[in-house]
């Protein structure tokens, strides 16, 4: 169960990086999610959310 919350943190951090990038327009694409205020405040609450996975994932000891 240990790999399923790193996974899951890892993949939740790395939507949220994106999310706050393209919410405040740093990527120079166009359409969609870019320019759009509201991803550059729901990325790093998204993040944040998967670093508290990835370090419940780091402190759980295996199971046997």
């Amino acid at each position: 169960m240990r790999w399923v919350w790193l996974i899951l943190g890892i993949l939740l951090v790395a939507s949220g990086v994106l999310w706050t990038l393209q919410g405040l327009d740093l990527l120079g694409q166009s359409g969609g999610m870019n320019g759009e205020k509201i991803w550059a405040i729901i990325g790093p609450i998204t993040a944040i959310i998967g670093l508290l996975l990835l370090a419940r994932g780091v402190r759980r000891k295996p199971s046997a």
